[in-house]
């Protein structure tokens, strides 16, 4: 079996804050001590890189966020890059470079992960380094962990489960591709144990109990398990205090806001740490490129008054010499490339709920679904639905979850666990469902099988 190629990414440097909380250092780039793991110091310094690693160009900043996007209808490309177009039209060969760019970034992650998991529970205990902390920094680990396997296996499916850190291609371990079911096994495990190792406190910017707990209600939904996507959605409505639904709706992130109740959990970027997303969004009179853009079918429901309501805030159009009709869209809309990733708000959390509620149909779940849909329709200002039976219900928090996570990487994964993107895309083989291995890893691995039907 051949050994998976990690490719460890040069990281910035950055200043440490001298708070002894952790909590309240932002994960910015930093030098990750993935080896050589010695003390509480150099334990911190290793949980600050697998931040970076997450939040890279070639992860969560730009790379894999482009497979969900272009494989949707929400999102377009009109770049020089054709190649991209064949995700949207799902023709996608195993040589688009884009592929293996997620793929081994992803796998770069878990390998930081497994450096933390693996050497800090046998670190010293001082003063400072408490065992509250140092559960804490496993904790983080197990979290980001568990999201990296999440995003391989509803990307590509059961793939390579590697739980020992490396430090080098030549010394990564055989490993065997795991079935779909293994690999969603070890994520829920991974989940638990964050859950249990993380700090009962609020921050979105680093991985706590409650953001373990939010990434648990997401996973319950894709297992169909209703009652614990339910219980574990509660968690975060439930803690009004801290997480609320912020008015009007782009107050998550307008005006250059960021960590608002609305956020569970959000990348962080700055002026010296900028986002790869940023300028492809981006019109050319602010100095980007327009080549990420709205379809014209979201545009046309997000100007809908009825539909879109305050949502329309999350487009515009404009134009150029060559083209007359630029839709752009507007989350990530700040000229110094600074704008955060929003990988977990607290609205999903209401249409987890709604969602998983009228799956289970029992006594009063259509009745406290309806009531979740619309908290969701009156922040944006469209009118409450009144009267929908159990598949009706299901349909309109679907059609919400298209527009209210609009530009975000929602929609292709939405399709996918509920079987409709066949039949919404025009999808003609269930072999597209899933994207294929990156060519570079099949061709070099004889007993790494491509997903049926893909090259």
């Amino acid at each position: 079996m051949k050994k998976i190629i990690y490719f460890l990414f040069p990281l910035l440097v950055f200043q440490l804050s001298s708070c002894s909380s952790f909590l309240e250092v932002e994960p910015k780039n930093s030098v990750s001590d993935e080896v050589t793991i010695v003390d509480g110091s150099s334990a911190a310094t290793a949980v600050r890189g697998i931040y970076s690693a997450l939040r890279s160009n070639d992860y969560y900043g730009y790379s894999f966020q482009l497979l969900g996007f272009f494989s949707a209808d929400n999102i377009v490309y009109r770049g020089s890059q054709t190649v991209h177009q064949t995700l949207t039209n799902h023709t996608v060969k195993s040589d688009l470079a884009v592929l293996a760019t997620a793929w081994n970034q992803i796998y770069a992650t878990i390998n930081r992960t497994n450096h933390v998991i693996t050497k800090v529970p046998n670190l010293a205990l001082t003063t400072t380094f408490t065992e509250a902390y140092r559960n804490q920094l496993v904790g983080e680990a197990y979290f980001v962990r568990a999201l990296a396997y999440f995003d391989l296996a509803r990307t590509w499916g059961g793939v390579q489960i590697v739980l020992q850190p490396t430090t080098s291609a030549s010394s990564l371990p055989q490993v065997q591709r795991s079935s779909l079911t293994d690999t969603y096994a070890q994520v829920l495990q991974d989940l638990q144990k964050a859950e249990q190792l993380l700090p009962n406190e609020t921050n979105r910017i680093r991985a706590t109990k409650k953001t373990a707990r939010a990434l648990l209600a997401r996973f319950y939904l894709y297992q169909k398990n209703w009652s614990e996507a339910i219980k574990y959605a509660s968690y975060i409505i439930d803690d009004n205090t801290n997480y609320s639904l912020v008015s009007p709706y782009r107050s998550f992130y307008a005006n250059n806001t960021s960590n608002t109740k609305e956020s569970v959990f959000e990348l962080v970027y700055d002026i010296n740490n900028t986002s790869g997303q940023a300028s492809q969004w981006l019109s050319g009179n602010n100095g980007g490129t327009a080549w990420i853009r709205p379809s014209q079918a979201i545009y046309d429901l997000l100007v809908d008054p009825a539909v879109g309501g305050d949502r329309t805030t999350l487009v515009s159009k404009t134009s150029s010499s060559t083209d007359p009709n630029i839709l752009i869209g507007n989350l990530y809309y700040r000229t110094d490339r600074t704008d955060p990733v929003f990988l977990i708000r607290t609205a999903e959390l209401y249409l987890i709920r709604a969602e998983a509620l009228a799956q289970r149909n029992g006594s009063g779940d259509l009745t406290a679904a309806l009531a979740d849909l619309n908290a969701i329709r009156s922040r944006a200002n469209t009118k409450p639905l009144q009267g929908l039976g159990a598949a009706a219900l299901l349909q309109a928090v679907e059609d919400e979850n298209r527009v209210e996570f609009a530009l975000e990487n929602h929609r292709w994964y939405d399709l996918l666990r509920t079987g409709r993107a066949q039949q919404v895309l025009n999808i003609s083989s269930v072999n597209r469902l899933l994207l294929p291995i990156p060519y570079a890893q099949v061709s070099i691995d004889p007993n790494l099988q491509q997903n049926p039907g893909l090259d």
